[in-house]
């Protein structure tokens, strides 16, 4: 269904496309062309068969664009990607317990001569 759905709005984009590239530029937008405001802008322009066209394309796009959305959501709402891929998603872990003071070693670092380097670091005193 999504996938039918999915055709008829890429049409619709496309065919939105072509008839707005058909209608005839009448200058108005963007002081672009045509000159002053006379004769070339009229009221009855938007009623021409390619301007229902266009609103006809517009509604539809915009209805099927609404229906592909709430799609997508009804289809998201149960499973994250990471479910998708198979991947399991990490636990959070409690708060990791923080090691004490004296707990703090430099492996291999200046006055440590033993062969453990696991040793804690003895540093000179500035007296």
């Amino acid at each position: 269904m999504e996938n039918v759905v999915l055709i008829i709005h890429l049409i619709l984009a496309l065919g939105l496309i072509g008839v707005v590239l058909l209608q005839r530029s009448e200058g108005g937008g963007l002081g672009m062309g045509g000159g002053g405001g006379g004769g070339a802008m009229s009221s009855r322009s938007a009623g021409t068969a390619l301007g229902k066209l266009t609103w006809g394309f517009a509604i539809a796009f915009i209805g099927t664009s609404i229906f592909l959305t709430i799609m997508a959501a009804q289809n998201s709402a149960d499973s994250s990607v990471l479910d998708r891929l198979g991947i399991e998603a990490p636990q959070s872990p409690a708060a990791p317990a923080l090691p004490g003071a004296g707990d703090l070693t430099l492996p291999g670092i200046g006055g440590n001569t033993g062969t453990d380097d696991s040793a804690p670091l003895s540093l000179p005193r500035a007296d």
